[in-house]
């Protein structure tokens, strides 16, 4: 242990989310040592706990992480796996790390380890830090060839590679965890169709799904249109912060370059969004007038959109049936094509946040888990625009 670490000193690690995983660390750290003048033959210590030249190591599971409050002497802090902790247990667990700096007789060295998981956590936020209190190592597979004695061999790492976690696990890609809903292959499908997403067809069918957000939230804005047989998606936006005015000028400016827009659909749950594009296109916003247009479609079984443009929809009546129609667009093939079956949607790999919000989607019944989905924002505005092309629209 050194000399930085005298006894009565403490080494902190925090594992993931089971307390059986930090039970499992310290049996194995107990088993590094044998001799008795170093740690205790029959250590009758709690699971979590073992002694080591009269320093403590204790292991925390990240859910209990606010037991690791209030210590003193804490000299060594690690955190293993940093970025698979739930989201609120990331943040919990750096506040109270970071809550030792500068205490009295504590001042620990803090060490984070982690593959990386899904953009916006934990780890790419101190790798995107710039005044950052961390020095920063990253480590892909290539460091695992290197040396007289590789963890991997060139054989392993071409098998790893057929995995789709493999830019995750190896390279370093915050990815997120692959998801449920939509298939791997649909996902690539949808990428080898070619196409420029700046060749904007303005007499083209088009639709815009909008997934407003403000504050905290983002605001996302996905375009599709139809062109040759394919909805290709030509804008895929989330804006932080966003300012209201903003983001109807922002929509507004969209709309025109884009030429004609058959529909603009709306979370329900923003009217102060879908009220003021209402406005715009000189529609009538009155929610009574709209619900009585929504009933009376239904009972005629028509399309709401053929009676507005900008069209409210409630995520909790359709959000499931939203999902739905959005995974057998992208799974649904032309089995006629060339290439033995061609997808639907086109999605351009500059896209990239939604590709990954797609790849990380995860639903229970089709409703989305918003916290395991990668840009669910994106996801959202992307199931929105998918809604004008029906299976009996041309």
């Amino acid at each position: 242990m050194g000399s930085k670490f005298a006894p009565n000193s403490r080494v902190c690690i925090i594992v993931g989310p089971r307390i059986d995983l930090a039970e499992d660390l310290i049996a194995r750290f107990k088993g590094l040592f044998t001799n008795e003048l170093l740690i205790a033959r029959y250590d009758r210590t709690q699971s979590t706990v073992a002694y080591l030249n009269g320093v403590k190591v204790e292991a925390f599971p990240s859910h209990h992480v606010d037991t690791m409050r209030g210590l003193t002497d804490v000299k060594f802090i690690l955190s293993d796996e940093s970025d698979m902790y739930p989201i609120f247990q990331q943040r919990e667990a750096r506040a109270v790390m970071e809550g030792y700096i500068g205490k009295p007789s504590s001042d620990p060295h803090i060490v984070l380890v982690s593959t990386p998981k899904a953009p916006g956590g934990l780890m790419q936020q101190i790798e995107l830090e710039q005044d950052s209190l961390y020095h920063k190592l990253k480590f892909d597979y290539h460091y695992g060839l290197e040396g007289l004695y590789p963890i991997y061999s060139e054989e392993q790492i071409a098998t790893a590679r057929l995995s789709p976690e493999f830019g995750r696990e190896f390279e370093l890609q915050y990815l997120g965890l692959v998801g449920n809903v939509f298939s791997q292959l649909s996902i690539e499908n949808c990428q080898k169709i070619a196409y420029n997403p700046e060749n904007i067809n303005p007499n083209a069918k088009k639709s815009i799904g909008i997934d407003p957000g403000f504050g905290s939230s983002k605001f996302a804005i996905v375009i599709t249109q139809y062109v040759d047989g394919k909805i290709q998606v030509i804008h895929g936006e989330e804006y932080d912060r966003p300012n209201f005015a903003v983001m109807i000028d922002t929509i507004w400016k969209l709309k025109a370059k884009c030429g004609y827009i058959s529909n603009i659909y709306v979370d329900a749950a923003n009217p102060e969004v879908w009220e003021s594009l209402k406005r715009e296109f000189d529609e009538p916003f009155n929610q009574k007038y709209i619900s009585d247009q929504i009933a009376e479609c239904k009972k005629l079984n028509t399309h709401i959109e053929n009676r507005m443009i900008v069209v409210p929809v409630p995520f909790g009546a359709e959000g499931a049936k939203m999902l739905q129609h959005a995974k057998w667009l992208m799974e649904e093939v032309e089995e006629d094509d060339e290439d033995g079956g061609s997808s639907l949607i086109a999605i351009d790999k500059r896209f990239d946040k939604l590709l990954t919000g797609l790849r990380t989607a995860q639903a229970e019944e089709y409703k989305l888990d918003k916290l395991n989905t990668s840009f669910d924002d994106l996801v959202d505005a992307f199931r929105l625009s998918l809604i004008f092309f029906k299976r009996n629209k041309e």
